[in-house]
C-alpha cells in the first residue's frame, strides 16, 4: 500500500504541474501541506517529490521549498532517464498512439542474435517487431527480444496493447533497470517499408537492455525513431567535489 499512495500523489501532482496548476517557478505546496491534502506519512510525500525531481519536473531549494522547473516541448518527450512504456510516454504527452505487431516470433538465441543482444546462446525468446503510431503517423518502428522463461505466454495481442502492463500487472515481475544507447544509423529496407520518413535516410536509434528485480535481463530492444519528430532528454545534477 505505501508504494500505491506514493505512486498516486507522485501523478497528481505530475499532472497538476502539466496542467499549469503549479506554474514554472513556483514554489509547490509545503511538505506539510502536502501530508495534510494525501494523508500520508512524509516520507511518502518525500519519495513522490524525488521521482518528481528525478523527472525533471522540480528541483529542492535548501531554505525554501521545492520549485517546478518542467516546461512542455513542442515535441513529444521519450525519457532517457526513467523507464516507461510507449503507451505511458503517449499519455505523458497527450498524444494518440497505436500500435501494430508486423513480426512475432519464437526462437532460440544463436551466436549473431547473442552478439547483437547479449542473451546468452540458447535462450528461448520471442522477437517481435512493432510498428508505432503517433497522431495517426508511422513513426517508429520497435525490434523487441523478450526471454520466454520471464515474459510468459506474450502474444501479439498482448504486444499491442502494452507489454510493460502485463508484466507488472499480470505476471507481477519487478521492472529495474535499462541500459541504453544512443545512435544515429542509416534507415534500412524494413525502416522504409512502414514508417513515414518524408525523406529521410536515416533514424535516431535508442538501444535498451532491461533488467528484473534479480538481475536479470528479459529485454533487449531496439527502437527506431524518424529524427525530426522526438526529443529524447536526460537531466544531471553537478557533484561538487570536497578539494580540502
Amino acid at each position: 500500500m505505501p508504494g500505491a499512495k506514493y505512486d498516486q500523489i507522485y501523478r497528481s501532482l505530475r499532472e497538476k504541474i502539466e496542467q499549469k496548476e503549479y506554474e514554472y517557478q513556483s514554489l509547490m505546496p509545503s511538505e506539510h501541506i502536502l501530508i495534510e491534502t494525501f494523508t500520508c506519512s512524509r516520507n511518502t510525500v518525500r519519495r513522490a517529490l524525488k521521482q518528481l525531481a528525478d523527472e525533471g519536473y522540480v528541483q529542492s531549494i535548501h531554505g525554501k521549498g521545492v520549485r517546478v522547473i518542467y516546461q512542455p516541448y513542442e515535441q513529444a518527450e521519450f525519457l532517457l532517464s526513467g523507464i516507461e512504456s510507449l503507451k505511458e510516454a503517449a499519455a505523458r504527452n497527450k498524444k494518440p498512439y497505436i500500435t501494430k505487431v508486423i513480426c512475432f516470433a519464437e526462437l532460440k538465441v544463436d551466436e549473431k542474435m547473442h552478439a547483437r543482444t547479449s542473451f546468452p546462446i540458447g535462450t528461448e525468446i520471442y522477437y517481435l517487431q512493432r510498428v508505432r503510431y503517433i497522431d495517426g503517423q508511422a513513426l517508429i518502428i520497435d525490434h523487441n527480444y523478450f526471454q520466454k522463461e520471464i515474459v510468459k505466454n506474450l502474444t501479439p495481442e498482448i504486444a499491442e496493447r502494452s507489454v510493460y502492463e502485463y508484466l507488472e500487472e499480470v505476471l507481477g515481475e519487478n521492472i529495474v533497470t535499462t541500459k541504453r544507447k544512443v545512435t544515429v544509423e542509416r534507415m534500412t529496407e524494413i525502416d522504409a517499408k512502414y514508417l513515414e520518413l518524408k525523406g529521410y535516410n536515416c533514424l535516431a536509434v535508442v538501444s535498451s537492455m532491461t533488467y528484473n528485480a534479480n538481475g536479470i535481463m528479459f529485454e533487449y530492444t531496439q527502437s527506431r525513431h524518424r529524427p525530426d519528430s522526438f526529443v529524447f532528454y536526460d537531466q544531471a545534477q553537478r557533484v561538487h567535489i570536497n578539494k580540502s
